[in-house]
């Protein structure tokens, strides 16, 4: 018979197994996703308008960082149809095109009513917080007619739900249609008859999903998504 004792004794104790700790994003990738928010900003609001050309020194200059974080932020852009790059000719903020807003809205009606729906399901503690706050600056901007801010607001309401539906993959396809949204209401924002009663339809879709509404939250913000799309056509 094999002497298991034996065995045993000779054996070394198993040693304990090391956990490789999460990597930490370098300084490279935040500038990149700095550089990324604010050229994104500037192009969906027109400060950059359609057409005009971007010149990755001068940017890099603004923000204080080199070029290679601009070239990743453009990169990223681009592939959001934000910005057009020319071989030999340069990078430019992409036209708009008017003709594309009732198939943005398709699919942003779709997505986003999804993610509400998710959002009411799956929203954090956290996120619980945020929205609070969220509801708070709607309230406070009540009257309000600065149109440059109540947009601001719309954006931040839609970004906390694209969040709170727990799912990257969806947030970032929202995120791109979403951006392709904001430049066309830019274009007529100085135009829109119920700018503030729009904006504040989120109290609505956002106290759903606090109170786990699932159904209520899909199908409010995507009547507001129509309802948004319907308004600008008339200015158009």
């Amino acid at each position: 018979m094999t002497d298991i004792s034996g065995a045993l004794a000779g054996r070394q104790p198993a040693r304990r197994r090391r956990t490789t700790p999460p990597p930490v994003r370098g300084t490279r990738e935040l500038l990149a996703d700095r550089a990324y928010a604010q050229l994104r900003d500037r192009i969906v609001t027109l400060r950059i308008p359609p057409g005009a050309p971007i010149d990755e020194d001068r940017l890099g200059e603004e923000l204080g960082m080199g070029r290679t974080p601009v070239r990743e932020a453009i990169k990223r852009l681009a592939l959001e149809n934000l910005v057009t790059v020319f071989p030999r000719r340069g990078t430019f903020a992409s036209e708009i095109n008017i003709t594309d807003l009732s198939q943005i809205a398709d699919v942003r009606g779709v997505l986003e009513g999804h993610a509400a729906y998710r959002a009411a399901q799956r929203i954090t503690d956290a996120q619980r917080t945020e929205l609070a706050e969220l509801l708070q600056d709607l309230s406070h901007s009540e009257g309000s007619d600065d149109a440059e801010a109540l947009m601001t607001l719309d954006a931040r309401v839609h970004r906390l739900i694209f969040r709170c539906a727990g799912n990257p993959y969806l947030e970032q396809t929202l995120g791109r249609y979403f951006n392709l949204s904001l430049r066309i209401w830019h274009l007529v924002i100085d135009r829109l008859p119920h700018m503030f009663a729009r904006v504040h339809e989120h109290e609505e879709v956002l106290r759903a999903i606090a109170n786990g509404e699932a159904d209520r939250a899909r199908d409010v913000l995507i009547e507001h998504i129509g309802t948004f799309e319907r308004e600008i056509r008339t200015v158009l």
